[in-house]
């Protein structure tokens, strides 16, 4: 379709054809970042751009959602998800995580959360092919410091473990240099770092993923029960934060949550973040440490049985699937059982599901 048609000042399609893209749908095919830094245009100037190209494509004719969704595939780019590394994690994901909104992963203490968020800050770089965005990835502690050394372990396995990728690839990839550490002991460098550090590194295209581990620590240790209207406000404000950062730049957010024990001696819970704040996470992934048996003890040394669980659109809590993965210090992988996969029944309570 021709440029000329669109809807634009000219001085934006004469800098879209200097950037050699022929046509609406080639523009279509890119992200706001991406043709920012393909045009050198404003942030403004691209919406305007993405906004004039969709409408001329679509026409004036009303569309169902059936149409809408036999259109996926001319469009891939804009439904891509991150891939975790592996394909049935990526199937308990729909696919891997979304590339717009915040992912929820809570559990109890060494149920795998912070392997899974070191995993992912290596298959982010990966080419798309492969599931990655080719990027890196901004790794925000918040209670402990980062552990580079199972980080050092996992890139060093990374050949055994993606054999899904060519191995001239894998060495092709600076794994370390493209993950971007930052430690935020409070509430205030927390907020402070979301809002001014974390968009340079997206705007700039160095990182697309976001993960802070974990997300709670900070409100525990500065807000108590006294304080929970300020406390529910910040947490407001972080989310808020967090979903302007995932939607412009198109990069997903992972937020680790610590499971919390009950008083009363019963049974580990995920503490639910819906009852500190306005907290909304597009997927829970709930991982919990079921320490199942197994016939002939499948189980080795350095490797633990765990049970991860998913909830989508945890507002609604649609539907939701468990599966049994092993976590050691080198991989995240599944485990083939005829019981490893069970459905889950809807529930009324809030909170992700505890498994």
């Amino acid at each position: 379709m021709d440029l000329d048609q669109l809807d634009l000042n000219p001085r934006i399609i004469a800098v879209v054809k200097k950037a050699k893209l022929k046509s609406v749908k080639d523009i279509l095919h890119f992200s706001v970042p991406d043709l920012q830094r393909l045009t050198n245009l404003s942030s403004s100037d691209v919406h305007h751009l993405l906004k004039a190209a969709s409408s001329h494509l679509r026409g004036r004719h009303i569309l169902t959602a059936l149409h809408l969704l036999q259109q996926r595939d001319h469009f891939p780019a804009q439904h891509q998800r991150l891939s975790l590394g592996c394909p049935v994690l990526d199937g308990l994901l729909g696919g891997g995580l979304p590339l717009e909104g915040i992912t929820e992963l809570a559990g109890r203490s060494s149920a795998g959360k912070t392997q899974l968020a070191l995993q992912l800050c290596l298959a982010v770089q990966f080419p798309r092919w492969h599931g990655g965005l080719e990027a890196g990835a901004v790794y925000i502690c918040t209670e402990d410091i980062f552990p580079s050394k199972r980080l050092q372990q996992l890139i060093s396995q990374q050949q055994q473990l993606r054999t899904d990728v060519p191995g001239e690839v894998v060495e092709k990839i600076k794994f370390s240099n493209q993950i971007f550490i930052e430690h935020a002991a409070d509430v205030d460098t927390l907020l402070e770092c979301v809002s001014k550090k974390v968009p340079v590194l997206l705007s700039r295209g160095m990182a697309r993923l976001v993960i802070i581990d974990s997300v709670a620590a900070p409100f525990r240790c500065e807000f108590d029960s006294q304080t929970s209207v300020l406390r529910a406000r910040h947490l407001q404000s972080l989310g808020a934060a967090l979903r302007q950062l995932s939607s412009t730049f198109r990069s997903p957010v992972l937020c680790i949550n610590q499971v919390g024990e009950a008083s009363s001696g019963q049974e580990l819970r995920p503490r639910n973040p819906g009852k500190t704040g306005r907290w909304v996470a597009a997927v829970r992934f709930t991982a919990a440490d079921h320490h199942l048996a197994f016939p002939g003890d499948r189980g080795c040394g350095g490797t633990r049985l765990r049970a991860w669980a998913t909830r989508v659109s945890a507002g609604t809590r649609r539907w939701g699937r468990i599966r049994n993965v092993f976590v050691s210090n080198s991989s995240i992988s599944h485990v083939l059982d005829p019981w490893t996969s069970i459905s889950l029944q809807p529930s009324a309570s809030p909170g992700p599901t505890s498994s």
